[in-house]
């Protein structure tokens, strides 16, 4: 407190204890912790008592009290000792509210009486006489205890409830909260027990209870601790912070009073316990506040939250406990609390924690797995919907073609159900689709700005360490909020706007509010110092909307059945069966799906509830691993992921794939991919079946003159083949040696002299093999790429995982199947047989490659003769230790896969010992156990050719009844209904 030289002290009022008594505190302190304060009863006045516990009041001593409390309490004053009376240990003075004496007020307003001498000689006011002359001239007026009307004092007497004057035993709190949930409660604080608890009068019934502030705990002023035969409050964890926090205890008995008063001793404060209490007295106590209820706990105390005037507006209580980090965050209490107030509650105390306030000094965060991205902001066109949460954009600030083109962007601070992976046998959550479908929708195509705002680094689900170094890129997920232009309508209105945070600007419709607002997602609760959407309370704010709602995941419905069948799996035949569904009509809406390559596509059809595999009528584009491959696929997930297309199917090929044109907005598509050089015309295909066949000319035309992409070698006009200029075919010859043989005329080889195949030998060779791995330490996936050892030979080998056991590794003798992709065989292993390869090792491409011999059949080994032709191929072969020359008379990059053996490209050979003259495709034919392909009225001069030479051989069979022909003529399977494959057009 100040003084100047004269006694004369200043402070400010924190409580009025009665109509006589002033508690005033310091303005400012040097010291840390709750100011100095002193207790000052006005000199020379008596006003009439309050009643204690179990008694009365006096008469006209409410309103003696409130008048001083509402004169006083809060204001700055200015007082000074005059005596001190020491056998009751109180201080007696004179204070001043700006110019006025207080006593002088309260005396002129009846409130007082004056005595005009103490027990000892000066123990009275300076301003005596003064207030003498005022208490007659009150006296004379009728003025507050000098009421002269008959009955006033006994009417001003208090009647007040028993919970008033300490008798709880019938005090029902759960009626009390029944008949004021939520509405605002006008109270008095008559005591501050610890910043977070307070006991107030309710008014105007005087109800006496105990509040507790919902939603914190202030810490302790210590408690007693009693005998075991007295209850104590119980205390509970926070499991996020790890701080406990006391419930509140059950009211003691009276003979628990008795037994703690005689057995008890006091504990000391917490830290910041004093300051807390200070903090809450200079704001509530003898305070108007008003009281809203939120609950009652389990022993029947009051929950509330506590609103105090500050000028014009009211404060929050436990808002200003936690934003001065005087209090803690409890679960238990707020969520009796609307979510509103509950996340501002928890949002002022992280800022707290993050500025380490008071309570939070020594607080060490947790570790978190996120990290925030700074100045990654980008606009780009939508390409693709991965789910209800997960999209990908093409970046218009980088280069098309190029890898980093498109960004995956998971939108921030929400989750969609999950989509599901067929491959995995996982099925779609319920209403992923239809998420999915609606972000497709609105989204596709669209140009969108992206505010990038967090990564998360992905923890492993065997709860391993995150790996660091080269592969945790692999493990990290971006996250951002997407906007769409204001413009965009969405379902006929502009999308809900939220406020943009300080610091922000939002340009746009909130995809992530958008989605979360109509049902198709919830707001994910992160823990504390974990990164968040920059527009988290308008996530929270819509998806309280569609709880309110009762919007799709939160109506209790179940999801709208579903059933799509996959024809991209199924067999040829099944796919065959569809055919004529699809060309019952010239055109059929469809929507893209994947894009497989730059003409091959996959297409979900609505009408026909299926997905099929299509490929553009004769036009092909460079297969994976061919220059502008990964341009072409590029382009197309451009122009037409993910839309809503025409198709118009001709036929469908031996592998299942449907054949046929496709249409954007009225656009051909593939004469976009001819046009950017990108594509080839196959003019085997036979062109009078070709929608706009003239317009694909042209548009081939017009990428050869100007040499775009795969035509800037092109040399012009070398041959004709329906009057379309192609180039000269270069005939290619390999040096192989058979490694393996399929079943129905199927092989694989490895290239002679090929330096990889020694580079690899030698690479396994130097590697350091450990004992059997550990269960659980390694577990290979299907598709991995891992080493595999070969008992046969005592040798390792690498190795693709083609099938796993199902569920976890529990035995070193669970089984995997592998495909070892340097020599094409496959067999089933067990675990103790498989170790982790080095990634510099894998990534090296397999070194087998799949043939099959051209222009021939032979039967597969579930037909007659299947098996004596394998065992054929594999003598003249694999079995002869010889090496072979391979021409390339076909040579397919779509997929060239048999079903769990390996990819790659599909080359189909003519396949010549070293030593002989006669290829093994004629020897085969010549033994009766293989026959020749069909012919077809657009097939090459080449193939003719090559046709009319095996045919020889063929006969000869015929005649001498041999193998396949020993019953005479067979019938030809389904090559007479079905038009061929129609490679040239890219299966």
């Amino acid at each position: 407190m100040t003084s100047g030289a004269t006694g004369w002290y200043r402070g400010r009022v924190k409580a009025v204890p009665s109509g006589d008594c002033l508690v005033i505190v310091a303005i400012a302190s040097s010291k840390p912790g709750p100011l100095p304060e002193k207790s000052i009863t006005l000199s020379s006045l008596i006003a009439p008592r309050l009643a204690r516990r179990g008694g009365v009041d006096e008469p006209y001593a409410w309103e003696s009290r409130e008048f001083l409390r509402k004169l006083c309490i809060g204001k700055e004053v200015t007082f000074k000792v005059d005596y001190n009376v020491a056998s009751i240990s109180r201080d007696f003075g004179t204070v001043f509210v700006g110019d006025k004496n207080v006593a002088s007020l309260v005396v002129s307003q009846g409130w007082a009486k004056v005595r005009e001498q103490g027990q000892q000689k000066g123990e009275a006011s300076p301003y005596l006489a003064e207030l003498l002359r005022l208490e007659e001239q009150s006296k004379q007026d009728g003025l507050g205890r000098w009421n002269k009307d008959p009955g006033a004092g006994e009417a001003s007497i208090r009647n007040l409830p028993p919970s008033a004057i300490g008798d709880s035993s019938n005090f029902d709190a759960m009626g009390l909260l029944a008949s004021n949930k939520g509405a605002p409660m006008e109270a008095i604080v008559e005591q501050v027990r610890d910043g977070s608890t307070i006991r107030v009068y309710l008014l105007p019934e005087f109800q006496f209870v105990q509040v507790f502030v919902a939603g914190i705990q202030a810490p302790s002023m210590g408690r007693r601790v009693v005998s075991e035969s007295v209850v104590e409050s119980e205390v509970t964890t926070d499991k996020t912070n790890g701080d406990a926090h006391r419930e509140p205890q059950a009211p003691l008995t009276s003979a628990q009073k008795l037994a703690a008063s005689a057995t008890s001793e006091t504990t000391s404060p917490d830290p910041f316990a004093p300051d807390a209490k200070f903090f809450t007295e200079m704001r509530v106590l003898n305070r108007d506040v008003r009281i809203v209820l939120e609950g009652v706990d389990k022993f029947s105390n009051l929950i509330g939250s506590v609103y105090y005037p500050d000028g014009e507006s009211a404060k929050d209580l436990a808002l200003e406990l936690l934003e001065n980090g005087l209090a803690r965050y409890v679960e238990w209490s707020a969520n009796m609390m609307e979510e509103e107030a509950k996340r501002r509650l928890k949002t002022t105390e992280l800022q707290a924690k993050k500025t380490r306030l008071r309570v939070w000094t020594n607080y060490v965060p947790p570790l978190s797995n996120s990290k925030a991205i700074h100045d990654q902001n980008f606009t780009g066109k939508v390409v693709e919907v991965v789910s209800g949460d997960c999209i990908i954009v093409a970046d218009d600030s980088i280069q098309f073609g190029s890898p980093l083109a498109e960004r995956r962007v998971n939108l921030s601070s929400i989750r969609c159900p999950k989509i599901g992976n067929p491959r995995r046998d996982e099925k779609p959550a319920p209403y992923a689709r239809e998420a999915k479908e609606f972000l497709r929708t609105r989204l596709i195509g669209h140009q969108v700005n992206v505010q990038m705002e967090y990564s998360r680094k992905v923890v492993p689900t065997d709860g391993s360490a995150v790996p660091s170094g080269a592969n945790a890129d692999s493990k990290v997920m971006d996250f951002g909020s997407v906007f769409l232009p204001s413009t965009v309508k969405v379902d006929g209105d502009v999308a809900p706007s939220s406020v943009p945070p300080a610091g922000t600007q939002q340009t746009g419709v909130n995809v992530g509010e958008l989605v979360v607002s109509r049902g198709f997602g919830t707001v994910i609760r992160h823990r504390d110092f974990e990164e968040r959407s920059n527009y988290y309370d308008a996530l929270l704010a819509a998806e309280s909307r569609a709880i309110s709602g009762r919007k799709l995941i939160h109506s209790g419905k179940d999801s709208p059945a579903s059933h799509i069948t996959d024809l991209t799996t199924a067999s040829a035949k099944k796919a065959k069966d569809f055919l004529p569904f699809l060309q019952r009509s010239r055109k059929t809406s469809a929507v893209v799906e994947y894009v497989l390559s730059g003409h091959r596509f996959k297409l979900l059809i609505p009408k026909e509830t299926c997905s099929i595999a299509f490929s553009f009528s004769g036009v092909r584009c460079p297969g994976r691993g061919e220059p502008y491959s990964e341009q072409a696929i590029a382009l197309m997930r451009r122009k037409i992921m993910q839309r809503d297309v025409e198709i118009e199917v001709e036929t469908v090929d031996r592998t299942g794939t449907f054949l046929g044109s496709l249409w954007e907005s009225r656009t051909n598509v593939a004469i976009t991919l001819l046009e950017a050089g990108l594509a080839k015309l196959q003019t085997s295909f036979g062109n009078d079946r070709i929608p706009d066949i003239h317009l694909l000319q042209q548009a081939e035309e017009s990428a050869k003159k100007q040499k775009l992409k795969i035509w800037e070698n092109f040399v012009e006009g070398v041959g004709e083949s329906n009057g379309v200029a192609v180039q000269n075919k270069q005939e290619e010859v390999l040096q192989v040696i058979v490694t393996e043989v399929l079943g129905g005329g199927k092989f694989y080889v490895q290239t002679v002299g090929d330096q990889k195949i020694a580079s690899i030998q030698n690479q396994l060779a130097s590697l350091n093999l450990k004992e059997a791995p550990v269960l659980g330490a390694f577990s290979p996936k299907k598709g991995d790429i891992v080493l595999c050892h070969f008992l046969a030979d005592n040798s390792w080998y690498r190795a693709m995982i083609v099938n796993t056991p199902r569920g976890p590794v529990e035995s070193p003798k669970d089984k995997f199947e592998v495909f070892y992709m340097d020599y094409g065989n496959q067999e089933e292993v067990a675990y103790s047989q498989l170790r982790p390869l080095d990634p510099s090792v894998s990534a090296a491409p397999g070194l087998a490659q799949l043939c099959s011999l051209a222009y021939i059949k032979l039967p597969n080994l579930e037909e007659d003769f299947g098996h004596e032709a394998a065992e054929y191929l594999s003598d003249l072969t694999l079995n002869s230790g010889k090496e072979f020359r391979a021409t390339v008379e076909e040579r397919d990059t779509s997929g060239g896969k048999v079903k769990g053996q390996g990819t790659g490209t599909f080359l189909a050979v003519t396949l010549v010992a070293v030593d002989s003259e006669i290829s093994i495709n004629a020897l085969l034919l010549q033994d009766g156990v293989a026959r020749t392909e069909k012919r077809n009225r657009w097939d090459k001069r080449q193939r003719q050719l090559a046709l009319d030479n095996l045919e020889k051989f063929q006969e000869e069979a015929r005649t001498s009844r041999r193998g396949i022909w020993q019953y005479g003529d067979i019938q030809s399977d389904d090559e007479d209904t079905v038009p061929p494959a129609r490679k040239a057009g890219g299966r």
